[in-house]
């Protein structure tokens, strides 16, 4: 099965995943941008801030490459953008986990503040939770394209009830596939 195929490109699931990787992309790359504009260099760290963080030139990259990462997975939309935000997201909570340990030590070459460290754990949980939504809750309703990759054998007998139902209210003769003129359905009533 292809990726295309699980979620129609115009279900409504897609813009959630669009506006969480654009907006949290956006962010990236405004900061990752402020960051090359004051000509930060690459591995100091003297604890140069920006934007209430501190950085250097390779967070700087960083976060413009990652920035630009969620800009393309928003133009891509669908599958491929949730799937990218639930990668990124993990990441940017595990760079938090990370450097919480490395906190004013020589391996610390990023330049991470307690700041730094709270930005990754909330970016990561709000890029990961635009990733998840209509993906991983228990209460999804049976439309949902990953609800019936799931429940495949409930799906096709809700799928199967409702093309009898259809089938059902068509005139006598008609074929289910061609259009049909729009007519009530003869109900029968006793006699």
């Amino acid at each position: 099965m292809r990726l295309r195929e699980e979620l129609p490109a115009d279900h409504r699931l897609a813009t959630v995943y669009r506006w969480g990787a654009g907006g949290c992309g956006v962010i990236l790359l405004v900061f990752g941008t402020l960051g090359f504009a004051d000509r930060l260099s690459p591995f100091d760290t003297d604890g140069t801030r920006i934007a209430g963080m501190s950085t250097n030139g390779l967070l700087s990259l960083i976060s413009v490459l990652f920035g630009l990462l969620l800009l393309v997975a928003a133009a891509i939309g669908g599958n491929l953008a949730s799937t990218v935000n639930i990668v990124v997201g993990a990441l940017f909570v595990l760079s938090g986990f990370a450097h919480t340990f490395v906190l004013d030590r020589p391996a610390n070459i990023l330049d991470f503040s307690m700041a730094n460290v709270t930005f990754s754990y909330v970016m990561g949980l709000l890029i990961a939770t635009c990733g998840m939504y209509g993906r991983v809750s228990g209460g999804l309703p049976h439309d949902n394209p990953y609800w019936r990759r799931r429940h495949a054998r409930q799906a096709a007998r809700e799928s199967l009830a409702a093309r009898r139902a259809v089938v059902g209210t068509l005139p006598a003769g008609a074929h289910p596939g061609a259009s049909a003129p729009a007519v009530a359905p003869v109900t029968r009533g006793r006699e």
